[in-house]
């Protein structure tokens, strides 16, 4: 674990890691009209331009719309900070929009840590499980995407690092842990790993 944390590139999920849980995707589908239960970005994918763009500029206002509810996940600072204090390099992955993502940063006040091109949307690359984003960030960084950490709170956060390489880290608040098979290391809360991380 201590050889894990130790790293020095670190690639986080946004909504449900770095903050707050805020998006309702049961809400989002039905605005979109996407069949409940069916990934939204993988349904966009599926239909032809002209049908996915007027759906594709609704997510992005529905997304915007929430960017006055963002809550920090407790921690988070502290781990951010912790990790930029000893250089590490810091990525997002998000199936959100970059400038979303950016305005994320900003509301969280951490946008001054993560450079523009360390801020990878569903625009940039293609949206996780693929690993695309890690690839790309691992490339950037001059390293192999097997130096990586990834942290999220969700399957497709965990299936990415899995597809990269990466390191994963699971961040669960109800401590059920659903995937353990596909994570190297589990917290509750991001203040749980900043105190796992090494002195």
């Amino acid at each position: 674990m201590e050889t894990i944390l130790s790293r020095q590139y670190w690639v986080f999920d946004l909504d449900g890691t770095l903050t707050l849980p805020v998006h309702d995707f049961s809400v989002i589908r039905r605005a979109l009209g996407v069949p409940k239960g069916t990934d939204i970005l993988g349904y966009l994918a599926s239909l032809s331009q002209e049908e996915a763009q007027p759906l594709h500029d609704k997510l992005v206002e529905l997304e915007t719309g929430l960017l006055d509810r963002i809550e920090p996940a407790p921690g988070m600072l502290q781990l951010i900070t912790a990790l930029r204090r000893r250089e590490t390099r810091l990525g997002i992955l998000t199936r959100n929009t970059r400038d979303v993502a950016r305005q994320t940063l900003e509301c969280l006040g951490i946008g001054e840590f993560f450079s523009e091109e360390c801020i990878l949307g569903r625009g940039c690359v293609p949206p996780k499980p693929d690993p695309e984003g890690l690839f790309r960030l691992s490339e950037l960084w001059g390293t192999v995407p097997e130096a990586l950490v990834m942290v999220g709170d969700y399957l497709f956060d965990l299936q990415t690092g899995r597809n990269a390489g990466a390191a994963t880290v699971h961040v669960d608040r109800t401590g059920s842990f659903a995937w353990p098979e596909l994570a190297d290391i589990c917290v509750e809360t991001l203040t749980e790993l900043r105190e796992l991380l090494p002195a």
